[in-house]
């Protein structure tokens, strides 16, 4: 999942260390990381999020995201899929392009391109 300095932020302000849930690669994203194939911040065992609440932008607009090769669409893979209607989609679309905007100009800045 993909952060911006908003999400980073807010998971801050909540007590969390940087470094323990986030990662930039080499072209200056900010990543969530993952432990054991799934976000650090999910409780399996609750089968939960344990910072929902203050969870990250892509995760709100979620199960709306972009597919290179499809545009936006609802991620096939998630069980709510159906609860999504038409015009939904078309909302959090734009809420998903801005996103990425914003994520992808804030990694340029972080690399000096």
């Amino acid at each position: 999942m993909l952060l911006c300095a908003e999400d980073i932020a807010r998971m801050e302000k909540k007590g969390y260390k940087k470094d323990s849930f986030v990662r930039f690669d080499k072209d200056g994203y900010a990543l969530l990381r993952n432990r054991q194939g799934c976000c650090v911040f999910h409780n399996k065992k609750a089968r939960q999020c344990n910072i929902y609440a203050s969870r990250p932008s892509g995760c709100r607009i979620y199960p709306v995201i972009l597919d290179e090769d499809n545009g936006i669409v609802i991620d096939e893979i998630c069980h709510a899929q159906s609860t999504i209607s038409d015009a939904e989609k078309v909302r959090r679309g734009k809420r998903v392009l801005n996103l990425l905007k914003k994520i992808d100009d804030e990694a340029k800045t972080r690399c000096g391109s």
